[in-house]
């Protein structure tokens, strides 16, 4: 006696995407953007060494998972507009930028900054949150700031 298939037909499966779905390098409008960003959060003398620093960075392979966490952002939903830009790219085939990252400093509590990229690394947390996104870190590290203590010397950027 035959058994009825009680089983639906299968769909054909959607295309996963690529394994490596990142660029080797920045794109040109990337260097800006960060620097739009970086304009918030510290002086116009750090924001130029910072971009340059930046621009020479030799690249480093970081976690999603572990790029949010130092950054201490918040995964960002995959109904976002933006996350979903960056999904779509992705399922379509086209490579991500890298990112641009500064380093925080664990002795201040002070978080790693993500000053561009922040969509993408949630995009990448979405399809695997293991996968290695490529980063180009630069130090903040004891830059002086536009303000300058007259009896103390620099004072440094946190």
């Amino acid at each position: 006696m035959a058994k009825k298939s009680t089983d639906k037909p299968k769909r054909p499966a959607a295309p996963k995407p690529r394994a490596e779905h990142w660029k080797d390098e920045p794109e040109a409008h990337d260097f800006p953007a960060a620097a739009d960003f970086l304009s918030l959060v510290v002086s116009a003398q750090d924001v130029k060494r910072l971009v340059s620093a930046l621009k020479a960075a030799p690249v480093q392979r970081r976690k999603a998972k572990d790029l949010l966490r130092a950054s201490a952002l918040a995964l960002l939903p995959t109904d976002n507009a933006h996350v979903v830009a960056d999904l779509n790219k992705v399922r379509q085939g086209d490579a991500l930028s890298p990112v641009l990252l500064v380093r925080g400093d664990l002795r201040r509590s002070a978080p790693m900054v993500i000053a561009d990229g922040y969509h993408r690394v949630c995009a990448s947390y979405h399809l695997d949150e293991n996968a290695d996104i490529p980063c180009f870190v630069a130090d903040l590290g004891s830059a002086p700031s536009r303000r300058a203590s007259s009896s103390r010397g620099p004072s440094t950027v946190r």
